[in-house]
């Protein structure tokens, strides 16, 4: 049969029954040269349900959803929608059976208005557009549509959680009935992220929807979903409703074995001795225009600070100064009570240390050894340095096989390219040149988990957790308020480069904290 007579036969099942069609992935595999994505792994997103697909990173749901979308063609195995077997080799055919992806980046056009975005996203051949027409047909669907985005604003100009709303309202607007949400609320406030998945909700519970989402946020999860399907290393390797499932059963299914997700043990301690004092901090975006502006803050010996807020709000300003990355415009910086300004040899001095947002970019050279960026700290100090300048290449190697195996990195050898390694390793590896030291005073870590699998993320938080407990301060600037709440004994807010909240993280008002960080007063 055609893929148009397929099309219309789908189209006909779904009004017939009013409801999503069916979709189900029957026994897929994939591979990539000698490696296999997906080992016969089946899927069933039912009619008017919500569905997370769980994993660890290189588990295989990416490679999936993009074998359901048309991106790649399975070795083996098949996609069936409404129980019949179809052929998707793009997204344009996967949209002919009401599918449709919202992607973890933005495809927006940055320079066009919403209304020109929504018609641009269209599977169209028209070359005219009736702009009467449209917008009227445009202003109709916003009025039905789960919820708004304004049709004249360019999309440069919306936040974040707007940019979403707008991806998701994309795929609405071409009528997909069966949405793939990959991280969908990784850029939204938790008020947004609960505005959106409750209204993704309401729209499954009505039966006008069927919604398969990549997660690793267990409490969405928890609280959307209805069906979770895991794999592990390719393979599936657990199914179960939601109501049947506790959070320690999906971190087993995901990593192989039984581990409680629950807060991590935190010495309770009085903090006393400031460590970092910011004090009246400005600083300038690239273009010229103010990111920080008045910033007083203090973290103290002892104590995890989290900084909370959408991207874009000043803390990877703030988080470059700190690191001498670009200089304050006003104000003074404190390191046990002496002027900082982060030159190295300040920071060999007070002991600070940094894991920086983007390791590849911030905190490594790629194409250099594992090796030699272990050693970035103190390749100029004995005993992997004579003289102050001759290299001692053997015992560089030996320091660094010491913190492999230490810190867990996963490496053929410490003389691989660390721009080799996968982001989790990538990250142990600045993770165990910064935390190595015995005498770390301060740690900055600024969204030190962005991207990384399940096990990587546990890995950190408890190195970071044991660094407080030592005694060390902690700034962390995470825009995953989950971690925060995990990690910090303390939240501040910032936002538009001004510290809008600050709590306790015992008295933390969830609701007062994405209110905060949406701009709300």
């Amino acid at each position: 049969m055609s893929r148009l007579t397929d099309a219309i036969a789908q189209q006909s099942i779904s009004k017939k029954t009013n409801l999503p069609p069916d979709l189900e992935v029957v026994n897929m595999t994939k591979g990539f040269g000698a490696m296999t994505a997906l080992d016969n792994v089946s899927l069933h997103l039912k009619p008017g349900t919500f569905h997370a697909l769980l994993g660890e990173n290189g588990a295989g749901k990416s490679t999936l959803v993009k074998c359901i979308m048309g991106f790649y063609t399975p070795d083996k195995g098949d996609v069936l929608v409404d129980k019949r077997s179809r052929n998707i080799s793009s997204p344009r055919d996967a949209h002919k059976y009401g599918i449709g992806m919202v992607y973890q980046h933005f495809t927006s056009v940055p320079a066009m208005t919403v209304a020109e975005n929504l018609v641009l996203s269209r599977y169209s051949d028209r070359n005219v557009i009736n702009w009467k027409n449209e917008y009227a047909q445009l202003k109709a669907f916003m009025q039905s549509a789960p919820f708004q985005v304004d049709l004249d604003t360019p999309v440069m100009q919306l936040a974040a959680g707007q940019k979403q709303k707008l991806e998701i309202l994309k795929q609405l607007y071409l009528q997909s009935r069966i949405l793939i949400l990959d991280e969908p609320t990784s850029v939204l406030t938790p008020q947004e992220a609960d505005e959106v998945l409750g209204l993704l909700r309401n729209e499954v519970q009505a039966g006008n929807l069927s919604v398969l989402m990549i997660s690793h946020k267990f409490r969405e999860v928890m609280a959307f979903v209805d069906e979770v399907t895991v794999l592990r290393k390719g393979k599936k390797a657990g199914h179960g409703l939601v109501k049947d499932l506790s959070l320690a059963d999906l971190a087993t299914m995901m990593l192989g074995e039984r581990r409680e997700t629950q807060q991590l043990d935190k010495i309770t301690s009085i903090a006393t001795t400031p460590v970092l004092e910011l004090k009246n901090i400005h600083a300038n975006k690239d273009n010229g225009l103010a990111a920080i502006n008045g910033i007083n803050l203090t973290v103290s010996s002892g104590e995890i600070v989290g900084i909370a807020g959408v991207s874009g709000n000043g803390q990877r300003e703030l988080v470059e100064v700190l690191a001498g990355q670009r200089p304050a415009t006003v104000g003074q910086i404190l390191v046990n009570g002496e002027t900082y300004t982060a030159t190295r040899a300040q920071m060999f001095r007070h002991r600070v240390f940094a894991l920086p947002e983007e390791p590849l970019r911030n905190a490594c050279v790629p194409h250099m050894s594992v090796a030699e960026n272990l050693a970035l700290r103190t390749f100029d100090r004995p005993p992997q340095a004579s003289f102050g300048w001759l290299l001692v290449l053997k015992a560089m190697r030996e320091a660094a096989k010491g913190l492999v195996s230490s810190f867990s990195i996963k490496t053929p050898s410490v003389d691989t390219p660390v721009g080799n390694l996968s982001g989790g390793n990538v990250q142990r590896t600045v993770l165990a040149r910064e935390l190595s030291s015995s005498c770390i005073n301060l740690l900055i870590a600024a969204n030190p988990c962005f991207g990384l699998d399940f096990a990587a993320v546990e890995y950190i938080h408890t190195q970071i957790v044991a660094a407080r407990n030592r005694g060390v301060a902690v700034l962390l600037v995470s825009e995953d308020l989950d971690e925060l709440l995990t990690l910090a004994d303390r939240i501040v807010v910032m936002s538009d480069g001004k510290l809008v909240y600050e709590s306790a993280i015992t008295n933390a008002d969830i609701t007062a904290i994405g209110q905060r960080m949406a701009g709300h007063d």
